[in-house]
């Protein structure tokens, strides 16, 4: 299915003036067989899931996490402005191949991976669901602790907040369960002890008389306490709505499926 995205804030479906393009959308959306979905899912079928999206996509709406999923319908891709990216590889960078204890020294003794391959388990079994799940994506990086366990960080450039656990602490889950699960050929450790975010949250700013610039702040370990049981209920969870033989109901708080079927709603 294709998509629109959604408008600037300088273009608001919802005003007057732009009911025409959206009937337009609309129209197009139902000559064509756009509005149609997969058929039912087999209650035993395996989904093919990425870490990432246990943060921002699950939190922000079950039905577009669903249509990826099973349907394979993605919403249009954003592009993020290039300095977070600049930053995050930076980070990787410097922090490669150092001590762990660079990061902080409550960390067991070992190494700083410099950045890390794609991981992928094997279909994952979860209680009181026939279908299974397979988790692929790849950890930002890994650490190698002397004592012979792993750890999985991942890092951000944000505000410091008690939220970063929540949200990132499933994906880092999942990475930790891909690793110690892994397929046939594909990277496997074990036990992954330790999980935790590397924030950057800048604060100033100052240039030179060379052209040159240093954007500074605090930098800050969140350790994400293992929690097993509570991984798995939410991968319960997550196959409670994909073995649905139809999507969930748009929450009013997403913006995509509100243009979505406004776009298909609203016609000539």
């Amino acid at each position: 299915m294709a998509e629109v995205p959604p408008p600037s804030s300088s273009c608001d479906p919802f005003r007057p003036r732009h009911e025409f393009l959206i009937a337009r959308l609309s129209a197009a959306a139902a000559r064509s067989s756009l509005v149609t979905f997969a058929t039912p899912v087999s209650p035993d079928r395996n989904f093919s899931l990425n870490p990432s999206d246990f943060a921002f996509l699950w939190e922000e709406c079950a039905r577009c996490f669903y249509l990826k999923v099973v349907d394979n319908i993605r919403r249009p891709k954003v592009q993020m402005p290039r300095i977070f990216s600049t930053i995050d590889a930076a980070m990787k960078e410097f922090y490669g191949g150092k001590p762990t204890r660079d990061i902080t020294p409550l960390l067991p003794a070992g190494v700083i991976g410099a950045g890390a391959e794609r991981v992928r388990s094997f279909p994952l079994s979860v209680p009181g669901h026939s279908s299974t799940c397979t988790i692929r994506g790849r950890p930002d990086t890994i650490l190698r602790f002397d004592e012979g366990s792993y750890g999985i960080v991942d890092f951000k450039t944000s505000e410091t907040r008690t939220q970063h656990k929540q949200l990132y602490g499933r994906q880092l889950h999942a990475y930790a369960v891909a690793l110690e699960n892994a397929a046939p050929g594909h990277l496997a450790l074990s036990p992954v002890a330790r999980l935790g975010l590397v924030v950057f949250e800048p604060s100033a700013f100052s240039s030179g008389s060379d052209e040159t610039a240093r954007l500074t702040g605090s930098v800050k370990w969140t350790e994400i306490p293992r929690d097993d049981g509570g991984f798995w209920r939410f991968l319960g969870q997550v196959l409670d709505i994909l073995e649905r033989a139809s999507p969930p109901d748009a929450p009013p708080s997403c913006k995509w499926c509100t243009y979505r079927d406004a776009a298909r709603s609203t016609g000539l």
